[in-house]
């Protein structure tokens, strides 16, 4: 009867622990406007005095045209975070613009804090990710279509015709972060790492990061 007792107690303990941790989590007002002017950095941003709040916090128009592509790879994104739009600080989503020249392509990456879902506006496009397992998900979608890209895995965009592309993409964060695979690689990584990972020669290790640096 004791055993089953401190049985009871513990469950009732842990179950009061996670509903005290989970309403934690909840929001404690309206709105949590990011002040972007204070130095002290939480886990987000501090909240700007709700006295000094406007509508521009929760307003952002830089989603509304497509941005020139003349890049190395011929893609841009346009991010509308919380570092953009403040209003966003602690409601747990963002959006970006991807515009794509013809043929361009948003290199492999990751966002290691979201999951990411796009929306396309124009073109054709060839998109996929990559599981854990090593297994390819992969797709050919056009204008109307969407896509999901699950959070943490290595994912890409090429646009596979000869005019240009577009897409809306929606995250899960209001910050999700992004860790291009080929400037952690090769831009960061000593060579003897890089050598030994992928079986190079340090000479052919020096000559892609001497590529990757010029189109830097």
């Amino acid at each position: 009867m004791a055993s089953m007792t401190t049985n009871f107690v513990v469950v009732v303990v842990t179950m009061f622990v996670a509903a005290v941790a989970i309403a934690e989590c909840e929001m404690l007002q309206d709105v949590c406007v990011a002040d972007l002017s204070n130095a002290v950095k939480v886990n987000g941003y501090t909240c700007k005095d709700s006295t000094q709040m406007t509508p521009e916090d929760f307003y952002f128009q830089g989603l509304a045209s497509a941005a020139a592509t003349n890049t190395s790879t011929g893609s841009v994104v346009t991010g509308a975070n919380v570092e953009k739009l403040p209003g966003l600080n602690t409601l747990g989503l963002s959006m970006s613009r991807i515009d794509y020249a013809p043929n361009g392509l948003n290199p492999p990456h990751v966002h290691p804090r979201a999951s990411e879902i796009i929306f396309v506006l124009e073109g054709q496009l060839y998109v996929g990710f990559v599981t854990t397992a090593g297994k390819l998900m992969a797709k050919h979608i056009n204008k109307g279509d969407i896509f999901v890209f699950p959070k943490g895995l290595l994912h890409f965009q090429k646009n596979v015709a000869n005019t240009p592309a577009s897409v809306i993409a929606a995250f899960d964060s209001q910050l999700p972060g992004t860790q291009s695979l080929v400037a952690s690689l090769f831009g960061a990584l000593p060579d003897d790492i890089l050598v030994k990972s992928f079986q190079l020669k340090p000479k052919q290790v020096q000559r892609i990061k001497s590529r990757y640096q010029a189109k830097k």
